[in-house]
């Protein structure tokens, strides 16, 4: 006669990963193999909760359940106990002591879906972190449409640190090194100029910066990259580029604070694309 093979099903008002993890550290210490779990994602009704019941009943299935409303979990228990099935709460019990701890009461806790809210806001952030770097220092093109911002500037204008904070606030953003007397690439034309913004730095600041380099990575300070007659080139050039596409707004990075040219990148991106999230 072949086994039975044991169903959980899990009954969430939100996303159903709290009653998951607690499930997969649980389950480690019992030799229970081949049980399928069903996660039952943002279950707000009676009638919801008996479809599932009604599901569980067939396979005399162990119903857990993750929900915040203490009259909706009573309820469910309530059905559990009718349906003749195990159940376990995993959150009523925590709330209630923690409302005891902390002086609250049901009305006053988080409304349902703040803990996912985080996740998103989580995942959100992991997207564009990776989503920055891919495309730090025009090393690819392919998607850039996606970015939410788009720096250029010549080298050492602080592009990738500020793509990386930028990046850390949930902000897709894409840099692309401005080099002499080497246009940029025709894809930044063909996307929404209002993402972009040009970055500029004073001449002397930037011949210190790059000195600094060049010492660190062993080259001459006369070398092209640091040399001041290279640098004012660069910049002539920059400048000229930003001349002819006055759509890209120009902001000098010179002695600012890498959160401070960051919130002025926010701010005037965030006015043109009509952004209502402050959040950043």
């Amino acid at each position: 006669m072949t086994d039975v093979i044991p169903y959980i099903h899990i009954i969430s008002d939100s996303t159903g990963e709290t009653a998951v993890t607690m499930l997969k550290a649980a389950l480690v210490h019992h030799q229970a193999e081949h049980i399928h779990v069903v996660r039952h994602k943002n279950i707000r009704t009676e009638d919801q909760v008996l479809n599932i019941l009604n599901i569980a009943q067939k396979n005399k299935s162990l119903v857990v359940y993750t929900v915040i409303n203490e009259e909706f979990a009573q309820y469910i228990q309530n059905q559990v106990q009718i349906y003749g099935l195990f159940s376990i709460d995993l959150l009523s019990p925590i709330l209630q002591k923690m409302d005891l701890f902390l002086g609250t009461t049901p009305d006053t806790r988080k409304e349902v879906g703040k803990l996912r809210a985080v996740d998103e806001n989580y995942f959100k952030r992991i997207e564009a972190i990776e989503f920055t770097v891919r495309f730090d220092d025009g090393k690819s093109l392919t998607g850039i449409e996606e970015a939410d911002i788009i720096l250029l500037g010549v080298s050492r204008t602080s592009k990738t640190p500020l793509s990386i904070y930028l990046s850390h606030k949930g902000l897709k953003v894409a840099n692309i090194p401005i080099v002499l007397n080497q246009m940029p690439p025709d894809k930044i034309y063909q996307i929404d100029q209002k993402k972009i913004i040009a970055l500029t730095i004073d001449i002397e600041s930037l011949k210190k910066i790059r000195s600094n380099r060049a010492a660190k990575l062993g080259a001459s300070a006369d070398h092209d990259y640091a040399s001041l007659a290279h640098i004012f080139n660069e910049i002539e050039f920059a400048n000229e580029l930003y001349k002819k596409n006055r759509r890209w707004p120009v902001i000098n990075v010179t002695d600012k604070a890498l959160e401070e040219t960051a919130a002025e990148i926010i701010r005037i991106v965030g006015n043109r694309m009509g952004w209502t999230d402050c959040a950043f």
